[in-house]
């Protein structure tokens, strides 16, 4: 397995496509309101990231036919933005994209509610980023990266929730998926060593009830298999010698 090791200039420009992304985020998620399609979302979206100088690297990735994945409710990633599909009262819907600056990627993933929700989603929603922090938590040199994984599904696990096995996190840099895949529950496993300079994209997914999950006729959808909730949180980071850097969440975290 060939993980790779930033440079200073990389992390540099690393840093600037996570900074970008999470501008582009905060002002796609003051679109969320019942009524509104996820295409126009996605078109907004896509319109916020070129604006920027960069390029939505979800679009057309395997033939995506969008820049951002919106999922809803039991969607849990990869739900295909259309002109029908309008957000209601009492939802809650991922967004998950990504850009490229400079030829280096970011990727990360949000869930909102939408008008007003249930207090089992909201906590749903609340455990699953969380649970990400649980994971940041190991993510330093010296440690290893499977030890980002157990604490991940440790926490969402505590709370009866299943933890998605079919997908998980990723490497990320000049390709928006590099080596190493970030499992997001236990290992048998440490896995391998953190070194400084390594940039991950980790991100829980984590459903209400069994972590079992289905793909949909179209190929992208990923639903769960009960019908349960779903939510996603994402952060591209850096790991430095001391505290992990998040990238694509600058601003205060706590």
């Amino acid at each position: 397995m060939s993980v790779s090791i930033k440079s200073s200039s990389e992390i540099k420009r690393m840093r600037e496509a996570g900074r970008l992304l999470e501008q582009v985020h905060d002002e796609v998620a003051k679109l969320i309101r019942p009524g509104i399609s996820t295409w126009e979302i996605d078109k907004t979206g896509e319109e916020l990231i070129r604006s920027r100088g960069c390029i939505p690297n979800f679009l057309n990735y395997n033939g995506f036919p969008a820049s951002f994945c919106i999922s809803i409710n039991d969607e849990v990633v990869h739900g295909i933005p259309s002109r029908e599909r309008k957000l209601k009262d009492g939802d809650i819907v991922s967004l998950d994209a990504g850009l490229i600056y400079k030829h280096y990627h970011s990727d990360a993933a949000r869930t909102y509610g939408v008008g007003t929700i249930s207090p089992e989603a909201r906590k749903l929603m609340d455990v699953t980023r969380e649970s990400f922090f649980e994971g940041l938590k190991y993510a330093k040199a010296g440690k290893h990266l499977f030890e980002i994984s157990g604490a991940i599904g440790a926490y969402a696990e505590s709370f009866g929730y299943g933890v998605v096995r079919d997908l998980v996190g990723h490497g990320i840099g000049t390709k928006l998926h590099e080596e190493p895949q970030i499992p997001n529950f236990k290992q048998k496993k440490r896995g391998m060593k953190l070194y400084p300079g390594m940039t991950l994209a980790i991100e829980p997914m984590i459903n209400q009830g069994r972590a079992d999950v289905v793909w949909l006729d179209d190929n992208w959808t990923v639903v769960t298999d009960d019908g349960s909730l779903s939510a996603h949180y994402e952060n591209t980071i850096l790991i430095t010698d001391g505290e992990p850097e998040i990238l694509t969440l600058t601003k205060s975290f706590e």
